[in-house]
């Protein structure tokens, strides 16, 4: 199996401070922001990307913009038996009622995890907006679903495993495109 980096440690940091930017832009600011990170690399992304909104704006707290979204009982392959652990949801500020929520996810494929995280924002309260980040943009999309802030689009083969690594969860920062027999990602 032939495997290629596409995104370094500092790309990757590159990459997030320039959502930050464009999702301070689209909110006109912090206020009322709320970013949500899709397990499992989501969470640390959505964190990464609160410290960049605070590093922009430096009245801004981070710990006050960054939470987990749990999306397991929304998904779709609930009956295929590919179950994973509820991880917890938590909301800053304790709702998302009238805030502009921006999930935060590291990779876009089908457009299934996205649509489990609208189901499970619509349970939860009801947001002024929602908007999604992403670190990476595959293609692939088997719903009608785009990323309002990308750090990379790499078309891939369905073939080719995209993988994401995050120094909280795997100890380093890297985006690789592995060949493989499956899915994909």
């Amino acid at each position: 199996m032939k495997q290629r980096t596409v995104l370094d440690g500092a790309e990757i940091h590159r990459a997030l401070t320039r959502i930050a930017h464009e999702v301070l832009e689209a909110n006109k600011g912090p206020e009322g922001l709320v970013l949500l990170g899709i397990p499992t690399r989501g969470v640390p992304l959505a964190a990464r990307l609160a410290e960049a909104v605070a590093r922009i704006e430096p009245a801004t707290d981070a710990g006050a913009l960054a939470g987990a979204l749990d999306i397991t009982m929304h998904r779709d392959d609930l009956r295929s038996g590919r179950l994973r652990s509820a991880a917890p949801t938590h909301i800053p500020g304790g709702t998302i009622d009238a805030r502009t929520v921006v999930l935060v996810d590291d990779v876009l494929f089908s457009g299934r995890s996205v649509r489990a995280a609208l189901d499970a924002v619509s349970a939860i309260g009801r947001p002024h907006a929602v908007r999604l980040a992403v670190l990476v943009d595959r293609g692939h999309r088997r719903l009608p679903i785009r990323a309002d802030h990308v750090g990379k689009n790499i078309p891939s083969a369905l073939d080719e495993r995209v993988g994401v690594r995050v120094q909280e969860i795997d100890g380093e920062d890297s985006v690789t495109i592995t060949a493989a027999g499956g899915d994909g990602r």
